[in-house]
């Protein structure tokens, strides 16, 4: 399958269900939901994790357009071996010389990185999208996590973006951590953001009893309440 057909769809849960029963649960979240208007996660999964991650090992700490002509540059080396439109595999990733990822646009640690994902799919560790459907979250962090370069937040973005999961709660995300605190702690939308003014994880996780099993649609709705912060442009004046 050409790596760009990955048309974003719906999740396969109820996300209006969701949005009543959360609201109904937790009156101040009910209160967000309302300001921030319908919830409209889009889920791209046509993927395989090892794809997936791929594209979120090079999007690490890079802004997205660079990310993303990298992550072109990527692929198209390999038009000669996978055919135009073709995602590189595991083995291709594996056998490629250094200096052909590198010349992509690709540093030290990702070129290392990328290649331990291609050995744990290889091996097996990072599963393919037949097995990761049927595995629990937290299975799916436990092999995820292995990878060089990987961490938590990394696969609990999969988890939301990729494989629709319902009930995710990245408590080290800072947008989620900003969100939180606007919506229940005393942070301002005016307000300059401190370290303090961050909820710490076991706050979050307390509250988040009430959200259950719909941990996801609250991440989403939370991100939404730092766009809302953020100052309206001033509408321009006729003159």
């Amino acid at each position: 399958m050409p790596h760009h057909r990955n048309d974003p769809r719906p999740p396969r849960y109820d996300g209006a269900l969701a949005c009543r029963e959360l609201a109904a649960h937790d009156p101040k979240l009910g209160i967000l939901i309302g300001r921030a208007g319908p919830f409209k996660l889009r889920v791209s999964s046509t993927q395989s994790p090892f794809e997936a991650l791929v594209e979120s090992i090079i999007y690490q700490q890079l802004h997205g357009k660079a990310a993303a002509t990298i992550h072109r540059r990527m692929i198209e080396s390999f038009h000669a071996i996978c055919g135009i439109g073709n995602h590189p595999s595991p083995d291709h990733l594996l056998d490629c010389p250094n200096e052909q990822l590198r010349a992509a646009g690709l540093s030290k640690n990702k070129t290392l990185a990328l290649r331990d994902l291609a050995a744990k799919t290889i091996d097996g560790t990072v599963p393919d999208l037949k097995h990761i459907r049927r595995m629990p979250d937290e299975a799916i962090i436990e092999h995820l996590t292995q990878v060089r370069g990987i961490g938590r937040w990394t696969v609990e973005m999969f988890l939301i973006f990729r494989l629709g999961r319902p009930n995710v709660l990245p408590v080290d995300d800072y947008g989620v951590r900003k969100g939180f605190a606007l919506t229940f702690g005393k942070l301002k939308p005016t307000d300059k953001v401190t370290p303090m003014d961050l909820p710490k994880p076991d706050v979050m996780q307390r509250r988040a009893k009430k959200w259950q099993p719909w941990c996801s649609v609250v991440s989403w709705y939370l991100w939404r309440a730092c766009d809302l912060a953020k100052p309206e442009p001033e509408p321009a004046t006729k003159k």
